[in-house]
């Protein structure tokens, strides 16, 4: 069935296939991974249109998961949909509390220092155990900044798409080797 969701949030990936009745190899980018599950329907993006699936039954297996959606019967029908990206709409995600974002809300914000200086676009957000990491995309280089709210986070409007951080910014190394010489 063709759907295109309005507000869609990419969750996971089909990964592969699983058997010959049409499960799938599922990799999710929800935490913890088996949440993944717990939406129906899910949007896949299957030759850059989306396509919507009920999910009708998953479950944790090995390292991974697997699932199965109405509709996907067989190997072959699994098969077609191996690399399709997992969206699900927004309004499907559980409310948060204050001060909590889901990484698709900051991914995009521009990212401005207290000196007033833009740093860039936050392209990705990196999981490092301690805490998340900004992945940031100026003009000129990347810069990655820890995710800690208070410390380096300063404050995020998702109205205006922005975010203030105390992150000094660091030129580049042969730009200041210029300044030393003039």
């Amino acid at each position: 069935m063709d759907s295109s969701p309005s507000h869609p949030v990419i969750v996971g990936q089909v990964a592969g296939v699983f058997g010959i009745k049409g499960w799938l190899k599922i990799r999710s980018e929800t935490e913890p991974m088996t949440n993944i599950l717990q939406y129906s329907p899910w949007y896949l993006k299957i030759k850059h249109q989306w396509h919507r699936f009920e999910v009708q039954t998953g479950q944790a297996h090995g390292k991974g998961l697997i699932a199965q959606l109405k509709g996907c019967e067989d190997r072959n029908q699994a098969v077609e949909l191996v690399r399709a990206e997992i969206a699900i709409e927004s309004d499907q995600l559980p409310d948060l509390g204050e001060n909590e974002y889901y990484w698709s809300d900051l991914i995009g914000l521009s990212v401005q220092n207290q000196q007033g200086q833009l740093l860039g676009t936050i392209k990705d957000m990196l999981p490092t155990g301690a805490n998340d990491v900004l992945v940031i995309e100026g003009q000129d280089k990347q810069v990655l900044i820890p995710y800690v709210l208070d410390y380096y986070v300063l404050e995020i409007d998702l109205e205006s798409n922005t975010m203030l951080v105390d992150w000094p910014w660091q030129e580049d190394d042969s730009e200041q080797d210029e300044k030393d010489q003039e």
